[in-house]
């Protein structure tokens, strides 16, 4: 959505106007109930001080220009924020309204030690309860009706107009007020606004009049403003901690976990909304197993029509990728590797069937040969892992999960790297090989050695072993390999 500086302006002006006028109201509220005549004597002092300087009044009264310059200043500084002070709107406004009331409060304590100064006697005590108390009425009426009211037009109005798409979230410094919040602001308009305006009329009762409220009816009043707080304590809980799961649990699943529930049982509304959430998630999870296991067995087909065209490979695959299983099944029990996560060695074992997928290219006469392959033939040969790679990527592109997209990319693109650099495509070397590509190195050239091929005879598990030892720190990673070793027993049982 893009903004035009007229649309901003106006808009602010118009909440500009609702702010304006609950200070106007906010002002009204306390002086219903003052009257200089029948004012305390003990204030007389204060009322003759603020009579004889008239220009004391109109410079409280000018602290008002204090909140218009905030949002003045809100709202057209920082262009690269608009958007998202634009949308904060009502919360900013609201917030800010209530800046003049603080600034009048303190211009009036500097009025008070100037009248005091000029030999004005008064209770300055009385002074400064009716003070602080007017100011609560009237900060409190200023916040709750702008806010409340900009809130409403906001919601109802603005945001559905010029945000239709939805998605707030996406704009750099948005606010969300949470649910805690929303209920102080009802605590302090539904219950202690009402509190501050009946101590405010008593207190000016007592100054007209001069009676004392007892200490019995001041507890009774603190008791109910205490009922009233742990009231809204518990209605907060109420609803943020349903709202808290339900959100955490919608952002596992915009990470793509499907599988966990919201721990949450109730007889409302918060519970019936779980239940559809945890209903939904269900089968959400269920349908993606089986776009999952179509997936993979479009590709499991692939690398099995791939090796039907491959006279010297029968069954490679399928071992090769038992072999990665039992290899990092092994790992996630070792202290140098079980840090890795899970979904690492998933992946592997999902990837594992899709290394050799670019021999899909290779000429079936170079790859059904029989024998050695010429120097031109090998080159060709070896183009089939960074084709493999190209072919994973293509076929993974629409796919959510991509960690397990990589690490089959990597597994295609570089199983046949060496641990010195001088494997192939990309000639790279140590720890620049991916891990996953190291892993699939070793069962690669494992089963290629203890299976029997057109042009030799499969080797005894002695002699592989003793040959990957051997070329450990050349072909293979020194550390992986001496892991892979120790995988001896659950190897030779796989092929026996």
């Amino acid at each position: 959505m893009t903004f035009s500086g007229k649309i901003i302006f106006f808009i602010a002006l118009l909440y500009g106007i609702i702010v304006a006028g609950a200070n106007v109201i906010g002002v009204i509220i306390p002086n219903i109930f003052t009257s200089n005549d029948l004012t305390h004597g003990e204030m007389d002092g204060w009322i003759q001080f603020l009579n004889n300087s008239p220009t004391c009044n109109w410079v409280q009264y000018m602290t008002f220009l204090v909140p218009t310059f905030f949002c003045i200043m809100y709202v057209f500084s920082r262009k690269e924020k608009k958007i998202s002070h634009f949308i904060n709107l009502p919360i900013a406004y609201s917030t800010i309204g209530i800046s003049g009331w603080i600034s009048y409060f303190i211009l009036e304590l500097f009025y008070i030690r100037i009248a005091i100064s000029q030999g004005y006697v008064f209770n300055v005590a009385d002074v400064l309860k009716t003070s602080i108390l007017n100011l609560a009425v009237e900060a409190t009426v200023t916040f709750s009706l702008s806010f409340f009211v900009t809130e409403t037009v906001h919601r109802k109005y603005v945001l559905p107009k010029y945000f239709s798409e939805g998605n707030l979230s996406r704009y750099t410094g948005t606010k969300y007020p949470k649910v805690r919040f929303l209920f102080i602001v009802n605590y302090v308009s539904v219950t202690l606004f009402p509190v501050i305006f009946l101590s405010t009329l008593i207190l000016s009762l007592q100054q007209r009049f001069d009676f004392h409220i007892d200490t019995k009816s001041f507890y009774m009043l603190v008791v109910i403003l205490a009922i009233g707080i742990a009231i809204s304590i518990l209605l907060n809980t109420y609803f943020s901690k349903p709202l808290e799961k339900i959100k955490d649990r919608i952002e596992k699943i915009k990470e793509g976990d499907y599988t966990s529930k919201i721990n949450f049982v109730a007889n409302d509304s918060f519970g019936e909304l779980a239940d559809t959430l945890n209903d939904m998630t269900e089968s959400i999870e269920s349908k993606t197993k089986k776009i999952l296991e179509i997936q993979n067995s479009i590709i499991e087909g692939m690398a099995t029509m791939v090796e039907s065209r491959d006279n010297s490979t029968g069954g490679h695959i399928k071992r090769t990728s038992s072999c990665v299983k039992i290899f990092a099944e092994h790992l996630k029990k070792v202290p140098e590797y079980k840090d890795i996560p899970e979904s690492f060695y998933n992946a592997v074992i999902k990837a594992a069937p899709m290394h050799d997928l670019g021999k899909i290219a290779v000429d079936d006469a170079i790859l059904r040969k029989p024998g050695k392959f010429t120097d031109e033939e090998y080159e060709k040969m070896k183009a089939h892992s960074a084709e493999g790679a190209r072919i994973v990527e293509n076929v993974l592109s629409s796919t959510d999960d991509i960690e397990f997209k990589k690490i089959a990319v990597n597994v295609a693109h570089y199983h046949h790297e060496k641990w010195n650099g001088q494997g192939y495509p990309e000639k790279i070397s140590r720890t620049d090989i991916p891990l996953e590509a190291r892993i699939m190195a070793l069962a690669d050239v494992f089963d290629a050695l203890v299976s029997k091929r057109c042009y030799k005879d499969n080797f005894s598990f002695d002699k592989a072993f003793q040959i990957i030892e051997e070329d450990l720190g050349t072909h293979f990673d020194p550390v992986l390999g001496l892991e892979f070793i120790k995988c001896r027993p659950e190897l030779e049982k796989l092929y026996s």
